[in-house]
């Protein structure tokens, strides 16, 4: 199938499709033509993608968990060791960029209707340097 309706089948732009080609997700054959030509599977790939990249993951991360994923019944399915240990990793990016985030609502929150002279930097902000 071409790029079009590969879009269409998953709701993803063509411009999102050639990106993930782009980066390494998707790796569709090339036609005499140069068109891009995928398969059926590709669709399941695409929603798979879709998924993991809503989870947090980057591009990269999506490459590397992407040859794991060999059951199409799930999302994942831990088939490879080193999914657990990349996935627990990308947890602890996400929970440090959480508790980051957290850090600055907290300062802003003290910074509300305080006159300047009595605002005191919060250990906090050492985070964002």
């Amino acid at each position: 199938m071409r790029i079009g309706e590969l879009s269409r089948r998953t709701g993803v732009s063509q411009r999102s499709l050639r990106y993930y080609e782009e980066q390494g997700p998707l790796t569709p054959t090339r036609l005499p033509n140069g068109y891009r030509d995928y398969d059926e599977h590709t669709v399941t790939t695409v929603r798979r993608i879709q998924v993991l990249l809503s989870a947090g993951l980057g591009t990269s991360a999506v490459a590397e968990i992407l040859p794991c994923a060999v059951d199409d019944s799930v999302v994942l399915s831990g088939k490879c060791p080193e999914l657990v240990d990349g996935l627990a990793k990308e947890r602890r990016r996400i929970n440090v960029a959480i508790d980051n985030l957290i850090a600055a609502r907290d300062i802003l929150d003290s910074l509300v209707g305080r006159p300047l002279v009595d605002v005191h930097v919060n250990v906090a902000l050492a985070r964002f340097s």
